[in-house]
């Protein structure tokens, strides 16, 4: 049994536990039912979560609707998802075998084939997650057996030569236990660090395995050390496997978006919400707490924080505006989890007022703010 304490800051910072029972179900069904839904079905049996500002379904929005339905005990919503992302994302064979195509248009067709490791981690731990809540049952809805067939091709995929270039291979970097970009990529994303999952990883994945996912566990809490800010909190969307900032070619200089991935844009306001998780999970990593109030007491103290990009150094870019803000100041909230410093419970109430967006980009932001809704109220657990 879990004993861990999943502490309720919505209640700490004086708001009521039915009202606060009700947003988080009101919120996932304004996600699953609502006039702004992101969910969709064109199966009988299937279902998928949209990227509304692409118009597309992605491993990443996949494998967090699974999540989510997990956490509230959705059983129906979870199995059609899984369901999509088998049917019409898995790979089956290739150098991508058992990875899942990370782009897909709404009819099941990919518009890309390679994967995004960030899809496979959640995918794995909702799926064991559901084992657990739920028991496994027949294929596909096997779940641990799933999860561990995830987790194998991630540590042991083989890349493949194809016209003169490698394709595939492991989702993690061998040497450094931490995770990767892409299978390609000598590069890595400090959001795709989720030291917590490791630690279960390691206890539930196949058991030659543990050792791998133990040692993952331990690199990524100290990779992102480097990768945020000492100053300001803030992480690249984009790094070296060191944690420092990726150099953009010269021929790119001038490129908006080839400099965003130096700066803390909209991957990058996950790590505060992993970090956060990580801490009330496991509680390992005491740095998590200094980081927590350096950040807040940055974004809370500075105002172009608010209104601008930055570079992790606080730097302001000027080149793109502010994709998600709703989401970036969800993630400042969850922070609260770690926080012991004098914004703490003030995020938390700011962020209970926030409304949920509406518009055509409100995929991302509404994902981070259910996942916050989630671990603020107590309700993003372990199972």
């Amino acid at each position: 049994m879990d004993k861990r304490v999943y502490p309720n800051l919505f209640e700490e910072a004086g708001f009521g536990r039915q009202e606060i029972d009700a947003r988080v179900r009101e919120a996932w069904q304004e996600l699953i039912n609502g006039e702004h839904c992101i969910y969709g079905e064109t199966d009988p049996d299937a279902a998928y979560f949209t990227d509304t500002g692409n118009d597309d379904a992605r491993t990443e929005g996949m494998s967090y609707a699974m999540m989510m339905a997990v956490q509230m005990d959705d059983k129906a919503v979870f199995d059609k998802v899984w369901r999509w992302s088998l049917r019409y994302m898995r790979h089956g064979d290739g150098p991508y075998r058992d990875y899942f195509a990370w782009s897909c248009n709404l009819d099941g067709s990919h518009r890309a084939e390679g994967p995004a490791p960030d899809g496979e981690e959640y995918y794995a731990m909702a799926l064991f997650f559901a084992s657990h809540r739920w028991g496994d049952g027949p294929p596909p809805l096997d779940y641990s057996v799933q999860a561990r067939r995830i987790l194998r091709a991630c540590v042991h995929n083989k890349a493949e030569t194809i016209d003169g270039k490698p394709v595939g291979g492991p989702m993690w970097d061998p040497d450094t236990k931490l995770i990767k970009f892409v299978p390609e990529a000598g590069f890595t994303d400090p959001s795709y660090h989720l030291p917590h999952f490791y630690e279960l990883f390691a206890l539930w994945a196949d058991e030659a395995d543990r050792p791998f996912w133990q040692e993952a566990a331990r690199n990524s809490r100290k990779y992102l050390h480097v990768a945020c800010a000492w100053r300001t909190g803030l992480a690249p969307n984009m790094s070296g496997f060191d944690g420092h900032p990726l150099p953009v070619p010269e021929s790119q200089k001038d490129n908006p978006w080839a400099n965003l991935g130096r700066c803390y844009f909209s991957d990058a306001y996950r790590v505060a919400i992993n970090i956060s998780l990580d801490h009330v999970w496991f509680g390992k990593d005491p740095w998590q707490s200094e980081f927590a109030d350096t950040l807040q007491s940055y974004v809370y103290e500075h105002p172009e924080a608010s209104d601008h990009v930055l570079f992790p150094d606080g730097t302001v870019f000027e080149a793109e505006p502010i994709m998600h803000p709703l989401g970036m100041k969800a993630s400042w909230a969850c922070a609260s989890l770690a926080a012991r410093g004098e914004h703490r419970l003030e995020a938390v109430r700011s962020f209970f007022r926030m409304p949920m967006r509406t518009d055509k980009r409100r995929y991302y932001d509404n994902c981070l703010y259910f996942f916050t809704l989630l671990a603020l109220s107590g309700n993003y657990r372990i199972y």
